[in-house]
């Protein structure tokens, strides 16, 4: 069931309804019902799988917390294996069995490894995380160990971030279940813009833009440097559009429910340097693995060295996470590159810009960090994208390539077959610009509370994302629906 369905609209209208038709006691067992069933609709067998992880982070939890045998550790542990090692079984046991085949025939040692037909199940690396995070959280002592277990399995299940997160933190979630929701017009307002222009960043922006960008990098051998750029920028918007539609579809479900979900993305694109890009961009996991992973292996706290190896191991365990591929490793590890070569070189500039008294808040010097670091980001995003290592190479080879030529041969851009027409290609790119702009007023000058406090206002931008969606947006006789992007995560 995705959320740009009709289907996805009747079952959040029913749901809606009837949670502040049913008395308070419960309330809680109908959204857990309706998320199972909306898991479920995927594959009902791996239900079990989200239910056993469930169960166990349950009673680790309970145990860690009365100390059982004086072994909090062990429990904390006995989550972390059996969970990991569930994730393990099912995302990366054949990518780790095709490298352990081919490393076997380049030494020409005869072994082999055999590779299994399983399906990855939706969203298992985001309720598994959630899960984790708990245990965590209680061992300790941030929270209690939830003794409820129906509130607890809603926690890890919840269905508007189930498969696709934001990644919460039980300390947020888990006392607004606790809590009596009641009907609110303001809730539904609130919560109904979010989910329109979820919407129409997803149905407009980034299933139109994943045509260009499927056509050119399913073949990048056949396409030219221009065009393999045109891919890799019209990729970092439909990413962005994609994954950021689907935390505010979320959070405007939440909200109708009277839950308030974390915030998720915070305009990454006008980032000014690739760390704070990682403050802004599926900020759910970015902190998942700085409280989880980067502060008990030390943080910041350790000398250059440790802190450099700290990132690259975090960063290399994230490319992991999105996907059992090399490309995501080396996405996950070029990303880790860039915030040490930055530790490095920052004395350096800092004496150069002293020297130079160069003014750090020049509006042209926050221009150029955010170019500079929206380049950088797209040169990882192709690795990101890319159906392999040796594509991601040829797209690299390409635009060098072009680049290179450009003294004798002009700029040539000449875009040819890109998988779609120029009008439509015009049209994105001005709805691209303005899906930015939109962006950044909704985070930095609170465009929702402004847009709800105007009737007239609130209901024209309504009209106008309808409109959009629906003479613009992909769906239809003849669709061929693109899955959220991170529903493969």
């Amino acid at each position: 069931m995705n959320f740009n369905s009709l289907q996805y609209i009747l079952f959040l209208a029913l749901n809606v309804l009837l949670y502040y038709i049913l008395p308070p006691k419960a309330r809680n067992w109908l959204l857990l019902l309706s998320s199972y069933y909306f898991y479920m609709c995927w594959n009902p067998k791996y239900a079990l799988l989200m239910l056993l992880s469930t169960v166990i982070t349950y009673a680790c939890g309970l145990l860690v917390s009365r100390s059982v045998w004086g072994k909090r550790r062990l429990w904390l542990a006995l989550s972390f294996i059996s969970n990991l090692s569930i994730l393990f079984f099912f995302k990366y046991y054949n990518f780790v069995s095709s490298l352990f085949n081919r490393l076997s025939g380049m030494l020409g040692l005869g072994l082999s490894s055999p590779l299994l037909d399983v399906l990855l199940p939706v969203g298992i690396s985001f309720y598994t995380f959630q899960a984790l995070g708990y245990t965590m959280d209680v061992y300790r002592g941030d929270v209690p160990a939830e003794r409820n277990f129906a509130d607890y399995a809603l926690f890890v299940s919840f269905f508007p971030q189930l498969v696709a997160g934001p990644i919460e933190r039980s300390g947020n979630i888990l006392h607004q279940l606790k809590e009596t929701h009641s009907f609110s017009i303001d809730n539904l307002r609130d919560g109904a813009l979010p989910v329109l222009w979820g919407l129409f960043k997803k149905m407009v922006l980034a299933d139109n833009l994943a045509v260009v960008v499927n056509t050119i990098y399913n073949s990048p051998s056949e396409h030219t440097g221009p065009q393999l750029i045109l891919a890799t920028g019209a990729f970092a918007i439909q990413i962005f559009c994609d994954f950021s539609a689907y935390s505010d579809i979320a959070r405007g479900s939440a909200k109708m429910l009277g839950f308030d979900l974390m915030e998720n993305f915070r305009c990454p694109y006008f980032a000014t340097s690739i760390q704070d890009f990682w403050r802004r961009w599926h900020i759910s996991l970015s902190s998942w693995f700085k409280d989880y992973l980067y502060f008990p292996l030390g943080g910041s706290r350790c000398g250059k060295a440790r802190r450099i190896l700290n990132l690259l191991i975090v960063f290399t365990v994230s490319g992991l996470w999105h996907g059992a591929a090399l490309t995501f490793v080396a996405w996950g590890l070029l990303n880790g590159l860039y915030q040490a070569v930055s530790i490095l070189l920052r004395p350096i500039r800092d004496r150069l810009f002293k020297f130079l008294r160069v003014p750090e808040k020049a509006w042209w010097l926050t221009a150029l960090r955010v170019l500079v670091t929206f380049s950088l980001t797209c040169l990882a995003w192709v690795l990101f994208r890319a159906n392999s290592l040796t594509d991601a190479m040829t797209v690299y080879s390409a635009v060098l390539r072009w680049i290179a030529n450009i003294p004798r041969l002009g700029l040539g851009l000449s875009l040819g077959d890109v998988g779609t027409s120029k009008k439509a290609l015009l049209m994105l790119g001005v709805f691209s610009v303005g899906m930015l702009g939109a962006d950044w007023f909704i985070c930095n000058k609170d465009l929702w509370r402004k847009l709800n406090s105007g009737v007239v206002l609130r209901y024209a931008v309504y009209f106008l994302l309808m409109v959009f969606i629906l003479i613009f947006g992909s769906y239809g006789s003849g669709y061929d629906p693109q899955d959220f992007v991170y529903f493969q995560f």
